[in-house]
């Protein structure tokens, strides 16, 4: 599934192709797709959905921050190359 980030309203964030959400407290959510990592970073913030299965999650608050970071730097992480 490809991946796709709605913001409505400053309020709402969807994302879909969501794989993993890493963690999530008032002021930051990670959330990991099949290609990215997604910080959102603000306050209030809130996890309204989540359907791992349809791979959307969707949060509320006051957002200040949306950062995209690629997982394909070229490392393999170290507990893969332990456990291979």
């Amino acid at each position: 599934m490809n991946q796709s980030i709605s913001i409505e309203n400053n309020e709402m964030i969807t994302i879909k192709g969501a794989t993993r959400v890493s963690s999530s407290t008032q002021s930051q959510a990670v959330v990991e797709t099949a290609s990215n990592t997604i910080v959102i970073s603000g306050n209030d913030i809130e996890v309204k959905k989540l359907n791992l299965e349809s791979q959307e999650v969707c949060f509320s608050g006051k957002f200040s921050n949306v950062k995209l970071a690629s997982l394909s730097s070229g490392k393999t992480p170290i507990l893969k190359r332990i456990f291979k």
